[in-house]
């Protein structure tokens, strides 16, 4: 899935987040540890850590129902062929069917859930919110890809000590989504889009 290692992106400075494995836990507890120990990994916190990148890339596993391309931002070089690397399909070991599920439970949060703010006039867009617990402010996020069917996007939005995922994430994302697929967005959007430019965000902490 891309999780807990670089995906290999052609820029520096990449990440490898983390997924906690036994021999962390062995070695964080002194081998003092049991299920309740790991039980919030089920739904992403603890102490596992993603970057936006590795987010976005499995909502663009899931469009492609199984496998991605490692990310990369060069398109094409002048005189020379892409490193193949970039060009190969990368396949995850889930059965393509299983994510015909996920896509149409991520398609229902953007028609009837947490993702209504995402919903475009004649597209289908397909998102999954998300809010990370902090000491201050939780952050927003958000992951998603349009259209269902044919897929020509793929976003994560990540806003920290943005509160919920439908209240920063969910409305960014659907800009983005809206001017790539549009190259425009609607007079409604602008207004929305300077709506959030002019949004403050505070960082207090609690102690």
């Amino acid at each position: 899935m891309g999780y807990g290692y670089r995906l290999g992106i052609d820029l520096p400075g990449e990440r490898r987040g983390m997924i906690p494995n036994a021999d962390y836990y062995d070695k964080a507890y002194r081998k003092r540890w049991n299920g309740l120990t790991v039980i919030s990994i089920a739904i992403g916190q603890g102490e596992v850590t993603a970057t936006p990148l590795q987010i976005a890339n499995l909502a663009a596993t899931i469009a492609n129902r199984g496998y991605y391309y490692i990310p990369h931002v060069v398109r094409s070089v002048q005189g020379a062929q892409l490193d193949s690397a970039y060009l190969e399909r990368r396949y995850t070991m889930v059965s393509p069917r299983y994510y015909n599920y996920v896509v149409a439970g991520m398609r229902r949060a953007v028609l009837a859930g947490t993702c209504r703010g995402a919903n475009l006039p004649g597209v289908e867009v397909c998102g999954k919110t998300g809010t990370a617990e902090n000491r201050g402010h939780d952050h927003s996020a958000f992951m998603g890809f349009a259209p269902m069917n044919n897929p020509r996007i793929a976003v994560c939005v990540y806003v920290e000590n943005g509160g919920f995922g439908a209240e920063f994430g969910v409305p960014l994302g659907a800009l983005i989504i809206e001017q790539y697929l549009n190259g425009r967005l609607s007079p409604e959007s602008e207004k929305k889009a300077t709506h959030y430019q002019q949004r403050h965000i505070s960082y207090e902490y609690e102690s």
